[in-house]
């Protein structure tokens, strides 16, 4: 039986690609891989966080009409060293925590920033045990 071997990328569709990846650059640190243009016209732009094989494919296509993102539909989760450092840099760039940090009592915690078009973007500090996310 053939399965599956690798987790090769995830992808979000967005409507303001240049704003959107001036978020995942700038404030994430993602780094932008490649850019192209599908057969069907989509832009799509892939980025990786610098420690992950994994790449974030963010799609603009316009054709497709408004991106609707609901509550609570999905998230990417990305590791930090520490959330207090972190909450200071989204604060010198004008954003902040939409829920948390929750912290355990390993030293470990989460909490959440609301990407711009809505998508939730989790962000994890390990504890002395290794855990701290949802």
């Amino acid at each position: 039986m053939s399965k599956v071997t690798k987790l090769l990328h995830t992808r979000y569709r967005v409507d303001d690609l240049e704003k959107i990846l001036r978020f995942y650059k700038d404030i994430l640190g993602l780094e932008e891989v490649r850019r192209h243009k599908s057969p069907r016209g989509s832009e799509l732009v892939f980025l990786k966080a610098p420690q992950s094989e994994e790449l974030i494919e963010i799609c603009s296509f316009p054709a497709a009409g408004p991106v609707k993102v609901q509550p609570d539909l999905t998230h990417l989760a990305f590791e930090v060293g520490g959330l207090a450092e972190f909450e200071k840099h989204l604060k010198a760039h004008g954003y902040e925590y939409s829920d948390g940090p929750h912290m355990n009592s390993e030293g470990g915690g989460f909490a959440f920033v609301d990407a711009p078009e809505g998508y939730e973007i989790e962000l994890i500090q390990h504890g002395r045990a290794g855990g701290g996310g949802d």
